[in-house]
């Protein structure tokens, strides 16, 4: 592929992941309407959040193998289609039980992000795979601020048209399943395939030993355990940020709200902007153990702050951290990969992370409750010292390709 074509298909991914990312927060604001709506308890609406990550960890790998096989483009292309019959099923579903169906195939589709990554290590070379990895962080951190937004603008839209019951989340939904068929439109015409060899043994390795197979390669496992570390140490946070703002500084939702989304413009600016300038001056391993410095004190200083600049502090230098070193992990993985095996490694990768995603606010919540409001925060920090560690252990093992000169 040319340069200006890389670039136009760099832009499809970007708004594929990025629409992942807006059906997955685009539930959090309505989640108080279906409790409502279907009598839902506390633990069924949060199970009605984990079963989309506990899909993703399930089919990361399988999207990503069958890649291999296929190709991207045609998994990308059906997953999106899926994605948004997903949402049309959440749109009219009328019992707690569907609501469960549709999130589950909306995660099960949507594990697709898999494929996405391993796009984009297709198509860049060997000094860019990094800087193209931070558009994955960006779009997550455009869906992360978006979908949650987009989600309860949609809501109030649609109970000011129709005050029927159901018809706020229905219209909703609806609006996110548009999205996806237009981006599944778009990618029909406009979306090339990207592998130039396809690996016809990729699909035939089970889930679970695929792996274990790459969890015990020397430095790529260290990398993934230090992905799902980051993951743990970050939806850990998210999940009782909300209890200890409101417990600590008498914060509401809505302000909350408005410091996730203040995490997200961060995330956006530093995967979007800062890591492209910073990994050819630094290359992949300085990039990746100052974000997680960063990461590491950001999270600890929740735990001592007494004062909203306190947490501000906190609150810039976790996102800068995250920022920084979700892209040089993911860069680096695929760096030590064979070419034949991007879509398997990107998988078991995603499915470190969506394991996080899946423990994080359990192991949170529990000690929270059950330990000291800052607990989370200490425990947060700690495995994000611990995922340093591991990067100091292997760091001369860790690519360095991005860095110019």
């Amino acid at each position: 592929m040319t340069t200006t074509s890389n670039k136009s298909q760099l832009a499809i991914i970007f708004f594929t992941v990025f629409l992942y990312l807006v059906g997955f927060g685009v539930v959090i604001p309505i989640i108080p309407l279906l409790s409502k709506n279907f009598g839902a308890t506390a633990l069924q609406t949060g199970l009605l959040l984990s079963v989309y990550s506990l899909m993703q960890f399930l089919f990361s790998p399988f999207w990503g193998r069958l890649s291999d096989r296929m190709g991207r483009r045609p998994i990308l292309l059906f997953c999106l289609l899926g994605e948004g019959l997903s949402y049309i099923l959440f749109a009219w579903a009328r019992s707690l039980e569907w609501l469960f169906v549709a999130r589950l195939l909306a995660g099960f589709f949507g594990a697709s992000l898999s494929t996405a990554s391993a796009y984009i290590s297709d198509i860049t070379p060997k000094h860019e795979r990094s800087k193209g990895m931070a558009l994955i962080g960006a779009a997550f951190g455009l869906g992360f601020v978006v979908g949650p937004a987009l989600g309860g603008l949609l809501a109030v839209w649609g109970h000011h048209i129709n005050e029927a019951p159901h018809f706020d989340t229905s219209f909703s939904f609806c609006w996110v399943a548009a999205l996806c068929f237009a981006n599944f439109l778009f990618g029909i015409k406009f979306l090339k395939e990207s592998l130039s060899e396809k690996s016809e043994s990729a699909a035939k390795k089970k889930r679970f030993s695929v792996m274990w197979q790459y969890l015990n390669t020397k430095t790529v496992g260290a990398l993934m355990s230090v992905f799902l570390l980051s993951s743990l140490a970050m939806s850990g946070m998210e999940a009782t940020l909300i209890l200890f703002m409101g417990d600590k500084f008498q914060w509401t939702i809505k302000q909350v709200s408005f410091g996730f989304a203040y995490i997200g413009l961060i995330i956006i600016f530093t995967q979007g902007f800062l890591v492209r300038r910073m990994l050819p001056k630094f290359g992949e391993r300085q990039v990746l153990r100052v974000g997680l410095v960063c990461f590491a004190v950001g999270l600890t200083t929740i735990a001592i702050s007494d004062t909203l600049f306190g947490m501000a502090i906190a609150m810039t230098l976790l996102s800068l951290g995250n920022g920084l070193s979700n892209p040089s992990v993911l860069g680096s993985i695929s760096l030590l990969t064979d070419p034949k095996e991007q879509g398997a490694a990107m998988g078991v990768t995603q499915s470190m992370a969506s394991l996080g995603r899946i423990l994080g606010p359990a192991i949170g919540g529990a000690l929270y409750g059950s330990v000291a409001m800052t607990a989370p925060f200490w425990v947060s920090g700690t495995l994000a010292f611990a995922a340093l560690a591991i990067v100091i252990i292997n760091f001369k093992l860790i690519p360095d390709h991005a860095r110019v000169g």
